[in-house]
Order: structure tokens, then sequence, then C-alpha cells
């Protein structure tokens, strides 16, 4: 993380008004303890109104909040039932995101309005949901990202397995229960589907991949908007 990122991010944390001690922001960051005394320090000269001490503990001063987010009934439902699905299915670190998020935006709303978060009776049980594919979903996406190749087995519906398989990822779906990688697959030259439970063995390799025209993202989606025959 870049030193301003991190600077950032502790303001962030901070703004949710409790108070924190020096070993809570480390952890965190995951930084060390001496790391954060000395960019705590540095806020503080730069004008930051961060109120404590070394030992003791630090948050930002009240007035400091920006003024209340005005959110309908609704609006604050979709944003608390939104966080609680991503805690329940997403990867971890889009699950360490959605929370960090909501408290901001609680930090930020207004007493009453506070109140309601805890009354939005909309839940997503996520036991389901294995850690290794909690994993995967943050390998793969920063695979995404980076456009980096990945290899891995896989076992398909009738228990066959194929090894060794190398693929281009382009996204990640969520089926309401399962998740799935959209691919540029090396083996068959063409697009796949990868079901992220069926994965075994996988690496994220250090093998960049340029797409070309035809294997792109928006290649694969249209193949789902041509016109069916007018004639069946």
């Amino acid at each position: 993380m870049r030193r301003a990122d991190r600077l950032f991010r502790i303001v962030q944390v901070l703004r949710a008004g409790r108070l924190l001690t020096a070993r809570d922001l480390a952890r965190k960051l995951e930084v060390s303890e001496r790391t954060v005394y000395r960019d705590v320090r540095d806020l503080q000269l730069s004008g930051m109104p961060i109120l404590g001490e070394a030992g003791v503990g630090y948050t930002l001063r009240r007035d400091m909040d920006l003024p209340p987010l005005m959110f309908n009934a609704n609006e604050l439902s979709a944003l608390v039932l939104g966080a609680r699905l991503v805690k329940a299915w997403g990867g971890d670190e889009a699950v360490a995101g959605a929370a960090d998020a909501l408290r901001k935006i609680e930090a930020v709303l207004p007493p009453e309005m506070r109140q309601q978060i805890d009354s939005v009776m909309m839940y997503a049980p996520g036991y389901r949901l294995q850690k290794t594919v909690r994993t995967l979903i943050d390998r793969i996406h920063t695979a995404c990202v980076e456009q980096r190749i990945i290899r891995f087995d896989y076992c398909r519906e009738d228990g066959q397995w194929s090894h060794n398989r190398r693929a281009r990822p382009l996204a990640l779906y969520f089926w309401g229960g399962a998740w799935t990688a959209a691919t540029w697959c090396e083996l068959r030259n063409d697009f796949r589907l990868f079901r992220l439970d069926r994965m075994e063995k996988f690496e994220l390799l250090d093998e960049p991949f340029t797409l070309k025209k035809g294997q792109r993202l928006e290649d694969y989606l249209r193949q789902f908007e041509k016109p069916k025959n007018a004639n069946g």
C-alpha cells in the first residue's frame, strides 16, 4: 500500500468515531505500530484534527465529519443488504471493503438513520461458500485486472478431470450459489466458463496476456446478443 493511500485509510478508519489504539490501526493496515505512530504524527502536524496519544488511542474530532448523508429507507436497506451479500458471498478483499464502506456510511449518518441499519431484516447466510473459493475469487479477480494467465486442474460436471488447463480470465460471475470465471481457454481456443468450486491446484502465473479481437469480454457477451433466426 502506498503511503498516501495508507494515510487516507487512517483518516477514514478514525472517522468511525471509535477510539483505536496504534495496535488496532496496525492490524487493519497490516503495518507495524511504529509506522502507525509516525503516520499519525505526520497527519497531526499537517493539521488533521486527530485526538489522542501513543499508549492511549486515537480518534478524529467529531467536527471533521462530512455533512449527514441523505438516504431514504429504501436506499439504506439496499446498501445494507448489498454489504451483507458481499460479506456472505464475496472474496476476502471484497468482504473487508464492504465492511469498511458500511462503517464509513454509518459514521456520517444522522443518529436517527444510524439506528435503521440494525432494523434491516434481510440477510444472506454464506456458510455454503468454501474458504478456498473465497481465496480464488480474489486471485482470479487480480488475474482479470492484471491480465495474467491462470492454470488449474478442473473437474467437469460428469466427473471427468482435465489437468493443467491454461486460461485468460475475463470476468467473474455469481449465479446465486456458484461463482464462475469467464475465460478464453487456450486448450479449446474458445470462450469457456469454469466453476470456481471445481478448480484445484490453482496457479496465478507471472505470465501476462494480450487479448485479441474476438477474445475479449465484450466479444463473449456479444454472443448472447445475436438475434435469433426468425424461422426458429
